[in-house]
């Protein structure tokens, strides 16, 4: 078979089936590195293999059998587990489930609430998730947190072996258990979409393999939980920016503000899945932070253009949001919906608040906020160089042609 052909087969497979396989292969080595090692071992058979044999139907199901088995192998190489060995084999045959409406894939599950364990910093949680529920390689997670990727692959590291130490089951828990860790879940999975709706660098603006991982996530969670109004609210904001995602860059893949998309083309159907899901979770008890954020995008999505938004009913939940959940991330985006009902010199005083404070620093929408208010105010030299330091602080093409062109319009 043409190499490319199985390439790209290859790259898919990673994109598709990599948190199926990974999930599968550790229900059986019950060690993360282990499987991990295994399962990227199977990854590179496959190269071999599929260029000789052609693409199997079931790439997924080829794979975990594959991975399984080198698993296995290694272990009864070390003779390790060789008296339980009989009990862990499964037939060759042995597919994992197809993901659907009725079904919650368990393996998946076990393996994010695995990484979300509350022994480990929240850091640590998301990066492993990142790195096993998403396949990540470490280099991106280490850009995404500004660090090296010797430390990321260390941080990573201490992390499974955290795991292993303190006896953490590879399980979905249950009761009180299950509680203390949703929470966790439910950040990760919303971190990891934010990881994907805006890639740290790269020349897209988008990573729909990550965003696509997220809102599955997110189903399978409302599934395991249908009662818990916060695993229903993250779902929701997660249908609402995915129903636009189209219209976020237009020709040659330019960035597109949300006053300027065409809300003619956002996924209507989605947007009506996520206020039904909003509803019920408002209507069954006080809202959680994930509620409201889902209020607020349905709301931006439900006004027929930017300039008929309910500003004033979205600085409300603003100020709810912030209340129960105070971060600064929260207190910025609270300060455009202040620009628009009480003004841009409003705003700028809390932007430059959150200025002094420093939690934003690194953070290149805090400088492009106060430049759009600068702009607003008539401070267009003020505006360049705030466009500039944001354009700094981001690795992303998209967004830093975007800054750029912002910087050539308010200097001249």
């Amino acid at each position: 078979m043409e190499e490319g052909v199985v390439e790209r087969a290859v790259a898919d497979a990673h994109r598709r089936e990599w948190a199926y396989v990974l999930a599968a292969t550790v229900r059986v080595t019950r060690d993360l590195d282990a499987a991990e090692e295994a399962v990227q071992d199977a990854y590179v058979q496959a190269l071999r293999t599929w260029a000789r044999g052609g693409v199997p139907d079931r790439p997924g199901a080829w794979l975990t059998t594959v991975a399984r088995r080198t698993a296995l192998n290694a272990m009864r190489h070390r003779q390790t587990l060789e008296t339980k060995l009989p009990l862990l084999l499964e037939p060759e045959e042995a597919e994992m489930p197809e993901p659907d409406g009725d079904t919650i894939p368990d393996d998946r599950l076990r393996l994010i609430f695995t990484c979300c364990h509350p022994a480990l910093a929240q850091e640590a949680q998301i990066a492993l998730t990142l790195r096993l529920v998403c396949g990540v390689a470490t280099a991106d997670i280490a850009q995404a947190f500004l660090v090296a990727e010797a430390t990321m692959a260390a941080r990573l590291t201490r992390a499974k072996k955290k795991i292993a130490a303190a006896r953490i089951p590879y399980t979905v828990p249950s009761g009180g258990d299950l509680a203390e860790r949703v929470d966790a879940v439910l950040t990760v999975i919303h971190l990891l979409y934010a990881t994907g709706h805006t890639a740290h660098s790269g020349e897209d603006l988008v990573r729909d393999e990550l965003t696509g991982r997220a809102l599955d996530l997110a189903r399978m969670l409302a599934l395991l939980l249908p009662a818990d109004r916060e695993a229903a609210g993250l779902l929701a904001l997660l249908l609402v920016h995915h129903a636009r995602r189209v219209t976020r860059t237009g020709a040659h893949g330019r960035l597109l503000r949300l006053e300027e998309q065409d809300r003619s083309a956002w996924d209507r159907d989605l947007i009506a899945e996520a206020d039904r899901l909003l509803v019920a979770a408002l209507r069954a008890g006080p809202a959680g932070r994930f509620v409201l954020q889902a209020a607020i995008a349905a709301l931006h999505a439900q006004a027929p253009s930017s300039a008929e938004t309910d500003w004033p009913q979205i600085l409300t939940l603003y100020d709810e949001l912030l209340r129960i959940w105070p971060s600064p991330v929260v207190a910025l985006n609270r300060a455009v919906a202040v620009s628009m009902v009480d003004g841009p010199e409003a705003a700028l005083a809390e932007v430059e608040a959150l200025e002094r404070d420093g939690r934003l620093a690194t953070y290149r929408y805090l400088p492009a906020t106060k430049a759009d208010l600068l702009h607003r105010l008539g401070r267009d030299a003020e505006a360049a160089d705030a466009y500039r330091a944001a354009l700094a602080l981001t690795g992303n093409a998209v967004e830093q042609e975007f800054l750029a062109q912002r910087v050539r319009s308010v200097g001249r």
